[in-house]
């Protein structure tokens, strides 16, 4: 059953109707792909066009039996229409841009309406209450506020909520923990390379018992369950894993329970398939692909069928925690992060798999590819857990990483905190076989 915290939360949210879409059905989605496919045709030019090259008729969409016809949208179109070619509404209508960080290429601008504002700050604040969040709480927010979309949010999920907004910001953790130990937070929102960051300053300031975390909210990169487990024991706190990309609202649009069993998302604001990342055929529950993204209300920057790169699956079946809402599995990584060595495919999530099983390994790698007389080598650098024998916890990792993944590595591993620590997302993969 799911907590009473929770429960009582979004009861409150909306208004005493747990769900706006208790069961949502087929009627449902049918009509607002309909609906959103309209708007798309006669509002975004974008779409204008790709409906055009891909000889869709708009007029002849029947719903989601008809869905698997429309094409994908890329990021690389969105890209492509900079600055303001994803908007499908006026001017006087659009009360607010975000944007992607723009690192690997030309950032992407995304309008939004005010309504498109309400929306997140909804779905943000279920993601709160399904964190056991409630108006007694005070949330430090850390991740950066402007043209990025996760402080802002944050903060209107916590304001949607009730409960008391610290706008931190990111860096400086000299002041993030003074306002920690002088506001008394208990909620904390931060990537988890700067979680693990502040526990370690924690420790080694001796403010453990100066403050009152309880609960710790995480996005923005992928991190493996060693990395939940060290996290929590040394801030004493309960984490969510939030998901979230710029091009749909920004973080907020699922998490997991306490349950941890998958991350739940937000089924009556959004569509979610599965597809295989090479062929684009939709994917079974259950089965390993890409995640595809439809938003059915977005006004702003409405997208359809947009292809995330996130490496996921849908799990089948109700939550053990009683929510009706649907759930992805935590990302593995994403299409284009895959490291490729001596053939095989590797990503994050089988390296944190590997970490997980070997006795004395902690949360924290990094991976160095090199290349010598035209072969491959990949040097794994883990930090140990205190007392562990270095040289053992290596054979293990090689031993492990041999057997799950089918590759020969060479293990080095450091003592805690040798590895870089970041205040933002922390880079685990250097690939100098080009350099």
């Amino acid at each position: 059953m799911m907590n009473k915290v929770v429960s009582e939360a979004f009861s409150d949210l909306h208004n005493g109707e747990y769900l706006r879409l208790a069961g949502r059905t087929d009627e449902f989605l049918d009509h607002s792909l309909r609906k959103l496919v309209d708007r798309l045709a006669y509002h975004s030019p974008l779409y204008q066009r790709k409906f055009a090259a891909a000889g869709v008729n708009p007029a002849h969409f029947g719903g989601l039996s008809d869905l698997a016809r429309l094409p994908f949208t890329e990021k690389e179109e969105l890209r492509e229409v900079y600055p303001l070619g994803l908007q499908a509404v006026p001017d006087r209508e659009v009360v607010r841009i975000h944007s992607s960080s723009g690192t690997t290429g030309k950032p992407v601008i995304i309008p939004y309406t005010a309504k498109d504002v309400r929306d997140w700050a909804e779905m943000f604040a279920r993601c709160f209450a399904m964190a056991g969040v409630d108006r007694e709480d005070r949330v430090q927010i850390t991740p950066g506020y402007g043209l990025w979309t996760a402080g802002i949010g944050f903060q209107a999920g916590v304001e949607r909520l009730g409960a008391m907004a610290i706008p931190m910001g990111p860096g400086n953790t000299d002041k993030q923990l003074q306002m920690m130990v002088d506001l008394q937070a208990t909620v904390l929102c931060s990537t988890s390379s700067y979680a693990l960051l502040l526990a370690e300053e924690i420790e080694k300031r001796k403010l453990r018992d100066q403050i009152k975390l309880r609960v710790g909210i995480m996005g923005s990169e992928r991190w493996g369950e060693k990395m939940r487990a060290r996290i929590e024991r040394e801030l004493g706190i309960l984490s969510y894993d939030i998901y979230g990309l710029t091009e749909v609202y920004g973080p907020g649009i699922g998490i997991d329970c306490h349950c941890h069993q998958g991350m739940h998302y937000w089924s009556d604001f959004l569509y979610f398939e599965i597809i295989d990342p090479l062929t684009g055929t939709v994917l079974p529950d259950g089965e390993l692909g890409e995640l595809v993204i439809t938003t059915l209300f977005k006004e702003g920057a409405p997208l359809l069928r947009y292809r995330t790169r996130d490496l996921t699956r849908i799990i089948p079946g109700r939550c053990p925690c009683g929510s009706v809402y649907p759930r992805i599995d935590r990302i593995l990584g994403r299409s284009d992060d895959m490291i490729k060595i001596k053939g095989v495919n590797i990503y994050p999530g089988q390296i944190e798999d590997v970490l997980r099983a070997v006795p004395g390994a902690s949360s924290e790698y990094q991976v160095r590819l090199t290349r010598h007389d035209s072969r491959d080598r990949m040097l794994l650098r883990v930090e140990g857990e205190r007392g562990a024998d270095p040289w053992a916890v290596a054979e293990g990792i090689c031993l492990e990483f041999k057997k799950k993944i089918g590759v020969l590595i060479e293990a080095e591993v450091l003592a805690i905190g040798e590895l870089p620590r970041s205040e933002k997302k922390s880079k685990r993969v250097f690939d100098e076989r080009d350099i």
